[in-house]
C-alpha cells in the first residue's frame, strides 16, 4: 500500500500493569511505568483485526503523570488453593496513541482480503464503537476505553522533559509476523532502550529492535477453505448474499 492507513485513539482506564519479566518469578508484579509495543498492539488488535493486516504502533502520548499503587492479590496456585502477593499498578492512567496498518507479507493465502479501504472503514467504525473486544491495559483485570482522538491534542504533563527507561520488553515476534528470515518458524523476544521526549514515546519497527532472543520453534496458524474459513464469501461479504437468497422466498 502506498500510504499507510493511520488511526490515533485514546485509552484510559484506571489501573495498568504491563508487566516487568523481571517481577514476575517472585509472585510480586510489577508494571512497567510505560506501556510496551506488544501491549498497545494487543490494544489496537481489541478495536479491530484481521490476520490478512498486521498493526505497527508509531507513537504513544502519556497524557497523565505516572503514578503507582500497589494492591494485595489472592492468586490462584498452580499446586491449588490461593496465594497472597503485592502487585503495584499504575492508576489512573490515559495515553493517546497513533497507528497503522501494513499487509502480512507472511500470508500469502489470505492475498483476496487485501482490500485496503474496506479494513480502513471497519477500523475507524470499531474505533467509534469502543473496539470489537474488550480493552485491558496489560492485564485482565485492568479494564480500559478507547476514543478517536487528534494525536497531540491537549497538554502532556512531561512536555519539554526527557526521560530514559532503560532496557525494556518491547514485544514478542510470532512467526506469522517474522520479518526478518532466520526467525520465521520461531517465537522472539524482543528488547528496546525506552525513550520519552515531550511525552511521546517513538517506538522502534519491530524489526528494527537489536536486542532479540528465539525462544523456541513455533508455527503459524493454517487457513484451510471449508475447515476453520469458508473462502472469498467470507471475507468479501459472499455470505450475506447467499443468506438473502436464502431468505428471499420469506420476504
Amino acid at each position: 500500500m502506498d500510504k499507510p492507513n493511520i488511526i490515533e485513539y485514546k485509552v484510559s482506564g484506571r489501573y495498568a500493569l504491563f508487566t516487568d519479566p523481571l517481577s514476575k518469578t517472585g509472585g510480586e508484579k510489577c508494571s512497567y511505568q510505560i506501556p510496551t509495543y506488544q501491549a498497545l498492539k494487543g490494544i489496537t488488535e481489541s478495536i479491530y483485526w484481521k490476520p490478512t493486516i498486521t498493526w505497527i504502533i508509531d507513537a504513544c502520548r502519556v497524557m497523565k503523570p505516572i503514578q503507582t499503587e500497589s494492591k494485595g492479590i489472592r492468586p490462584i496456585k498452580y499446586s491449588g488453593g490461593n496465594d497472597l502477593s503485592y502487585y503495584t499498578y499504575l492508576s489512573d492512567v490515559e495515553y493517546q496513541v497513533r497507528a497503522h496498518f501494513e499487509w502480512n507479507e507472511n500470508r500469502g493465502d489470505l492475498a483476496h482480503d487485501r482490500n485496503e479501504n474496506k479494513h480502513y472503514d471497519i477500523a475507524k467504525r470499531m474505533l467509534e464503537r469502543g473496539g470489537r473486544r474488550d480493552i485491558f491495559l496489560g492485564a485482565r483485570e485492568c479494564q480500559g476505553y478507547v476514543e478517536p482522538c487528534s494525536f497531540g491534542e491537549g497538554e502532556s504533563p512531561y512536555y519539554g522533559k526527557k526521560l530514559s527507561f532503560g532496557i525494556m520488553v518491547h514485544g514478542i515476534t510470532y512467526p506469522d509476523e517474522a520479518v526478518r528470515e532466520e526467525e520465521k518458524g520461531k517465537m522472539t523476544v524482543r528488547l528496546w532502550n525506552a525513550q520519552m521526549v515531550d511525552g511521546v514515546i517513538g517506538f522502534l519497527r519491530p524489526e528494527e529492535c537489536e536486542i532479540r532472543n528465539v525462544l523456541r520453534d513455533a508455527k503459524q496458524k493454517e487457513f484451510i477453505l471449508e475447515k476453520n474459513f469458508r473462502g472469498w464469501k467470507e471475507w468479501e461479504g459472499g455470505d450475506l448474499l447467499g443468506m438473502a437468497e436464502n431468505f428471499s422466498g420469506n420476504i
